[in-house]
């Protein structure tokens, strides 16, 4: 979650010097969604980290992209 994507982005493939998101640049954006508050943004984040959230990706961005 974040409210800049652009520079979130430019965080992970850009500035960064060490951490996990370095090893897998360049990151690139496949699907975005928008959300009216945080707590509604949290809620759908933790979906996708779980089993059925990661389900769900596989089967309707990865499968697309």
């Amino acid at each position: 979650m974040t409210s800049n994507l652009i520079s979130r982005f430019k965080s992970h493939n850009e500035l960064a010097t060490k951490g996990w998101t370095i090893k897998f640049r360049p990151w690139e954006v496949i699907h975005e969604e928008v959300f009216s508050s945080k707590s509604e943004a949290l809620k759908r984040e933790k979906f996708l980290k779980s089993g059925r959230g990661r389900k769900w990706v596989a089967e309707n961005i990865i499968l697309e992209w």
